[in-house]
């Protein structure tokens, strides 16, 4: 499955950057997630913030907390609570599996991006990861400057 670009019909791709900064990530996986009508406008408009956000199991059940999708303007006596806890959609195969996983120490779950498919649908990309160390965060800052500087003299 691709994944849309920012040029895309839908054009909505929102993707937590320090997630990949602050974790090491060792598996991915794409989920839906339950939302009300409001919630879905808003992330249609791209109000999504991922501060602090992380998922965690409840009743064999994969839940998001503290995923901020701001309140759409337009929705009256129908708004919603912008930091409510979510359900994401998975098999059970892959809920299974992540469980066994997540009892290893120092793993989480981490939202990695948002967008709307094709089919018009809101999926989050989520990661299993393992914080990182500060010396394995000064590496990757060290990589992506050395990245930056050979494009820059490439051009």
């Amino acid at each position: 499955m691709t994944k849309p670009n920012a040029s895309s019909s839908k054009g909505v791709y929102l993707k937590n950057k320090p997630a990949t900064f602050e974790f090491a990530i060792e598996d991915k996986l794409t989920a839906g997630v339950v939302l009300t009508g409001s919630e879905i406008k808003s992330v249609r408009l791209g109000k999504v913030s991922f501060n602090d956000s992380y998922c965690f199991f409840h009743k064999n059940e994969l839940w998001i907390r503290s995923l901020h999708i701001a309140e759409y303007v337009n929705a009256g006596y129908a708004g919603h609570d912008p930091r409510r806890e979510r359900k994401l959609l998975l098999t059970k195969k892959e809920i299974k599996k992540w469980m066994q996983k997540i009892k290893e120490k120092g793993l989480t779950i981490v939202p990695l991006s948002m967008y709307i498919n094709e089919k018009g649908y809101a999926k989050l990309d989520i990661g299993l990861g393992r914080g990182k160390k500060q010396y394995d965060k000064r590496e990757t800052i060290k990589n992506r400057d050395a990245e930056r500087d050979l494009k820059s003299k490439n051009w």
